[in-house]
């Protein structure tokens, strides 16, 4: 007893002498060292430790599962923070007990902060929940004890053989830390009692005895490799270490060997094979974690068995973007960002001095809780913000404080905020200036969103500092809108007025579009189309009256899905006005409307009577109209030859007649044709003044020059003694005037007979 006094007295000394570490100042507060998880001994002090660093005063409390823990006679709070467990009871006399999870929980004037949580458990030593069992096996061959136990902390395991502890130097003796024994290569001597001792701080147990017997020599029968045991599922946390068992038999004895399941190598650091074909892989981590195949092959062939056990690496959550303090104007939008990893990935949650934050309103948590945003802020969202990381490896918090500037002179909030909806597209929302401070004012800034959506999605409107009304539009119809207003000036804004929450009224529908169609005499078609602009319709009316009568028939009330009507017993010497008009429980559209005279239209309708043409005989037709076409083009070539052949044909009447006047002497003349001053006279139109046996008399230079143009540099040709030559060409005899030939009954061309004696003689005569 004194024994154990003294013990508790040094403990109590040394525990005294580390909590003796003064509060270090900083600039805000946070932890410089944080309580850890612990395994106490039973009725033994336990001393937690806890260090905070701030602008003093700093005041330190604790907490065990959430409750306030209060100074007694066993529980000591030191200056530092650390916290003195005096007699550490896992079950007490009132039911109590000095288990569970503590938090350090410190203040000072910026706010509070709150530890990780550690968990405290009293050291245990459960009893063996697998004993050893008695092995028989051949000389040669394999034996393995194995026994479990639970205890806290994780009980040491050691192997006994006939009351002395194993030469575990022998190479044939492997020992797992997972309370394994295996014995290869077995010999008669290594008979014997085996007991498995565990050991922890809670004390030491020692389990069953197991005999192990070594028959005679093993025998040399081939016998097809076996696992006799293959490697388990394991959990581990990073940098323990990880045993996967695997043992074989066979003979000749097989050959052990270890791979990954996805076919990654499993490397070389940190692994390492325990006696015929255990893998230990030391201070495991997070790539380590897979399927672990053991195969057991049969030397010098491809006879295998194979058995495999997963690995999970857990790894306690960590900071890869810790919360940074932030100072911000009052108003404005601070944003805390947070970012942690680990095995499992780990949870994020957010503190406001010490207190679980919970979003809503202008808090908001985004990405996983990642994010923190913190919309217009104001004086009392100043405090200190904790983001605690944990997951089942562990847990680990960093703080982070936010500033609001508040600069001395600031109006003071708009008051008497009043929203009124105009439209179902406008709102106007009025206020009235603050009460103090106002002569710096600068403007105002109108807050707008709708109430259903996140405070990020909020805009803003500026208006200058002489308004106090402003109407806000392009709002949509029948939603709720949420107001506020700040005033601004150069050194920043005011506090927010008070929220207004105002609907904007609903929308009646668009008019529909409509098409009128007389189906006789007496009867009109009305059809109808809704817009899809402005609210949705219900349905439709539909008026109708005679033009410049009163009242409108109606109204028809139809269905939305009704889009047709026909009106009858109409009066067909009369035009009437037709309209339509959507409506919807706001009430009713604007309307559309047409005129329609049946008179004209069944007039209308008469005159373009569309043919009875036959349709069902397309081929027919199409044969008619190629025949057609086939007659009119052979009739045109013939034409064209016909056209050809008079032609040519008169040119040679024409040369022919030149030849015979040429070569009859005029009459009451001698000699021959004088060239300087004859002509010939064509179809009468000779200018000679007498004419008296019916020859050519009295040539004049003008018949020269009418001969030039008919016979353009080719009159001199023809002027020949006794033979008139006629070169004419088919552009020669295009320029001879039309009137100078005439189509006979035979197809001819021929010249016109010189006009009779008395009628062409008195006619030039009276010319001349």
């Amino acid at each position: 007893m004194a024994t154990r006094k003294r013990c508790r007295v040094s403990c109590l000394l040394g525990l005294l002498l580390s909590a003796l570490v003064g509060v270090t100042s900083g600039a805000e507060l946070s932890f410089t060292l944080e309580p850890s998880d612990i395994i106490a001994v039973q009725e033994q002090p336990l001393m937690l430790h806890c260090q905070v660093e701030g602008i003093p005063p700093i005041t330190t409390q604790w907490r065990r599962n959430g409750m306030l823990l209060l100074e007694d006679h066993n529980y000591a709070m030191f200056v530092n923070g650390s916290l003195l467990i005096g007699w550490f009871q896992r079950t007490k006399l009132d039911g109590s007990s000095d288990e569970g999870d503590y938090e350090c929980v410190a203040q000072n004037s910026f706010g509070l902060v709150v530890s990780r949580r550690a968990r405290v458990q009293a050291a245990t030593m459960a009893d063996f929940h697998v004993q050893p069992q008695s092995v028989r096996a051949e000389e040669s061959g394999v034996c393995r004890f194995q026994c479990q136990i639970h205890g806290l902390p994780e009980p040491a395991i050691s192997w006994e053989k006939d009351g002395e502890e194993v030469d575990t130097e022998d190479e044939r003796y492997t020992l797992l830390p997972t309370g394994v024994l295996q014995i290869t290569g077995l010999r008669p001597e290594d008979s014997g009692v085996f007991h498995c001792v565990a050991h922890n701080s809670a004390g030491v147990k020692r389990s069953a005895a197991a005999r192990l017997t070594v028959s005679g020599s093993q025998s040399s029968v081939y016998k097809e490799p076996m696992i006799l045991v293959g490697p388990e599922n394991l959990t581990l946390t990073v940098h323990q270490t990880a045993i996967l068992e695997c043992v074989a038999t066979g003979y000749p004895r097989p050959i052990v060997s270890w791979s990954r399941l996805d076919g990654r190598p499993i490397g070389v650091e940190g692994i390492q094979v325990l006696g015929t074909g255990n893998l230990m892989i030391s201070d495991v981590r997070v790539q380590h974690s897979g399927v672990y195949v053991c195969a057991a092959n049969k030397p010098g062939t491809r006879v295998r068995r194979t058995a495999q056990g997963r690995l999970v690496v857990q790894a306690p959550a960590e900071f890869v973007h810790p919360p940074q303090s932030i100072a911000r104007p009052a108003g404005t939008t601070a944003v805390f960002t947070c970012q942690a990893q680990g095995e499992p990935v780990p949870q994020l949650t957010w503190l406001k001095n010490g207190q679980i934050l919970e979003p809503g309103g202008h808090v908001k948590l985004r990405n996983n809780n990642s994010t923190l945003t913190i919309y217009g802020i104001s004086p009392e969202d100043e405090a200190i913000y904790q983001c605690i990381a944990e997951n089942s490896a562990g847990s680990i918090q960093a703080s982070a404080r936010l500033t609001v500037l508040w600069a001395d002179g600031l109006p003071g909030a708009p008051g008497l905020v009043r929203a009124d909806p105009l439209s179902p597209n406008a709102i106007q929302l009025s206020w009235k200036q603050p009460g103090q401070n106002t002569q710096d004012i600068i403007g105002y800034v109108l807050h707008i969103r709708k109430t259903a959506d996140p405070i990020e999605m909020e805009y803003q409107e500026a208006v200058s500092k002489s308004t106090l009304q402003q109407v806000v539009g392009d709002l949509e119809p029948s939603t709720s809108y949420t107001f506020y207003v700040k005033a601004y000036t150069s050194r920043g804004a005011s506090k927010p007025s008070d929220h207004v929450v105002e609907s904007t009224p609903g929308e009646v529908p668009a008019p529909p579009t409509l098409f009128t169609k007389v189906v006789n005499s007496t009867t009109v078609l009305a059809v109808w189309e809704p817009s899809g602009k402005m609210g949705q319709h219900e349905g439709f009316r539909l008026y109708y009256r005679k033009v410049h009568s009163f009242p409108f028939t109606g109204p028809l009330t139809f269905t939305r899905n009704v889009t047709q009507y026909n009106i009858t017993q109409l009066d067909p010497a009369l035009v009437y006005e037709v309209k339509v008009l959507a409506f919807n429980q706001h009430g009713d559209g604007n309307a559309t409307l047409r005129f329609i005279s049946l008179k004209e239209a069944m007039e209308r309708s008469a005159l373009n009577t569309p043919c009875d043409c036959v349709k069902d005989e397309p081929s027919k037709t199409s044969t008619t109209g190629i025949i057609i076409g086939i007659h009119i083009g052979v009739t045109c070539i013939i034409f064209c030859v016909l056209f050809l052949m008079f032609g040519y044909r008169g040119r040679l009447m024409m040369c022919k007649t030149v030849q015979d006047r040429l070569a009859t002497p005029p009459a009451g003349r001698s000699g021959a044709l004088d060239p300087s001053q004859g002509a010939v006279s064509l179809n009468g139109v000779s200018r000679a003044s007498g004419e008296g046996n019916g020859g050519i008399v009295g040539k004049s230079r003008a018949e020269t020059k009418e001969l030039e143009q008919l016979f353009p540099g080719r009159h001199r040709g023809l002027m020949v003694e006794g033979v008139a030559s006629c070169p004419l060409d088919e552009t020669q005899m295009s320029t001879l005037p039309l009137d100078d030939f005439s189509l006979v009954e035979e197809g001819e061309t021929q010249f016109r007979e010189p006009p009779a004696e008395g009628r062409g003689t008195s006619g030039q005569q009276g010319e001349g």
